[in-house]
């Protein structure tokens, strides 16, 4: 593939993902993501041929790591600190984009995950990856039951992040930094 044809891709993920991530699976639709991404209908079968469940899968898997590279990146003193770090950086992430871009896995796990085996896959393999990264920070900070701190600690964010999304406030968040910090 060429310059230009990783380009149009990209445009392609990038555009997906931001639909996927602020409207969900139903609510976004091939023409929206040529709509937003400017690329032609061709590219997007060319670079996709499994249509949209591979566009989604693949715009999942780019979104996902970035919030991996959050998890891999945040910097602290101890685990308490690193996941009060994550509530921040996650929650200012929410609100600079005016309350749209939470999770880039939540909504699409709420809608179609229980109906589409495929994207359900894509959905499992992104949290996995951020439970283990989140395990292996925690462990790194000596934490002595970093799986199990990981996996609650993942389910804070994202029930705190939702909210949050919700309520357009970010008091959910400081409520699970605070619960966070109680149970570490």
């Amino acid at each position: 593939m060429g310059k230009k044809g990783a380009e149009t891709k990209s445009r392609l993920l990038a555009a997906t993902g931001s639909l996927m991530e602020s409207r969900g699976y139903f609510g976004t639709g091939l023409n929206q993501i040529l709509e937003v991404s400017g690329a032609p209908r061709g590219s997007l079968y060319f670079h996709f041929p499994g249509g949209k469940d591979q566009i989604v899968a693949e715009s999942l898997e780019q979104a996902g790591a970035e919030i991996a590279a959050i998890i891999d990146t945040a910097e602290a003193a101890d685990a308490r600190e690193y996941l009060t770090r994550l509530v921040t950086v996650l929650g200012d992430r929410l609100e600079s984009s005016d309350w749209t871009k939470g999770c880039p896995v939540a909504g699409v796990a709420l809608d179609a995950a229980s109906s589409n085996d495929a994207v359900r896959q894509a959905c499992s393999a992104v949290y996995r990856r951020w439970e283990e990264g989140l395990r292996r920070r925690l462990d790194e900070y000596g934490h002595p039951e970093p799986e199990r701190l990981a996996t609650a600690a993942l389910a804070l964010l994202e029930g705190g992040l939702i909210l949050a999304r919700a309520h357009r406030d970010r008091q959910p968040l400081l409520g699970i930094a605070a619960t966070i910090r109680s149970l570490v």
